[in-house]
């Protein structure tokens, strides 16, 4: 198969959603399904339900109530061995080889808390530390060879024009300067190409998460961009179409973010 059809959803709860996932998979025919927040431990996680949607292959890590990771594929695949990072095991990545040697990473960076301060807030020195781990790990690992993907829910919206309001978000958890300036580094590591600014480059504005809190998210639109898919610039000829998904954002009690596909040719690779 040379056409691979990639998702990326912080799901909010796999058992919560299973039913939105099963119509979104019925409607957009993934080949690769990665989800975050799967907030299940992996004795508890529904299986079967995702062999019926046909994934023959899958990997997860999880635990009870917060954070996992998990990816189901229709392609063969081998997993890598999981990474510690910030020597917690806290269920916040998962990595696959497919069979044409390409690798994708699926992550779920630390959300941060409320506070942009790392003296003050212990969450958010977790996540700027988790960012500089992700920028050494890739650094170490860069070769020009390299087939790498990465997606995930990395709770940064970088570009003025991934939030609602540049300047009204600037020192929200987010968006903030020192948050950009971490993602900034993690994305030069290994000269990652953003898929999703690929197809819609700036100043058009791209969002993949809008808060509960607003009670016509659709109109308000007061949305921000926190799940990407990078590639390393090899694939970057290989990169056919991206499309943010929100219709599944406006199914009842969905996911507060929307899922991001991306279609790839993979042909000549391998």
């Amino acid at each position: 198969m040379t056409k691979m059809r990639l998702v990326t959803w912080n799901v909010n709860s796999v058992r919560a959603r299973l039913a939105h996932v099963e119509k979104f998979v019925a409607q957009s025919a993934p080949d690769v399904l990665c989800l975050q927040e799967t907030k299940v431990r992996d004795n508890d996680f529904p299986l079967k339900a995702f062999t019926k949607m046909g994934f023959e292959h899958h990997v997860i890590a999880g635990q009870k109530s917060y954070n996992g990771v998990a990816i189901f594929s229709k392609l063969p695949f081998v997993p890598t061995e999981p990474k510690h990072w910030c020597g917690k095991d806290d269920k916040r990545h998962l990595a696959i080889t497919l069979e044409n040697g390409v690798e994708i990473n699926n992550f779920y960076v630390p959300a941060g808390g409320d506070v942009p301060d790392p003296d003050e807030n212990d969450k958010f020195a977790h996540k700027l530390a988790f960012m500089n781990e992700m920028t050494d790990w890739f650094k170490k690992r860069q070769s020009k060879d390299n087939k790498l993907i990465l997606v995930g829910d990395l709770n940064v919206a970088p570009l003025e024009t991934d939030v609602w309001s540049h300047k009204q978000l600037l020192k929200i958890v987010s968006h903030t300067p020192i948050e950009v300036e971490h993602m900034s580094r993690t994305q030069s590591s290994h000269d990652w190409v953003d898929a999703m600014r690929h197809f819609v480059p700036e100043p058009e504005p791209l969002f993949s998460w809008w808060s509960y809190r607003a009670r016509d998210w659709r109109a308000s639109n007061k949305g921000r961009r926190l799940d990407h898919v990078w590639v390393t610039p090899n694939l970057k000829p290989h990169l056919k179409s991206m499309q943010v998904d929100l219709e599944p954002r406006g199914w009842e009690k969905p996911s507060d973010h929307a899922p991001v596909i991306v279609d790839f040719d993979l042909k000549g690779i391998g």
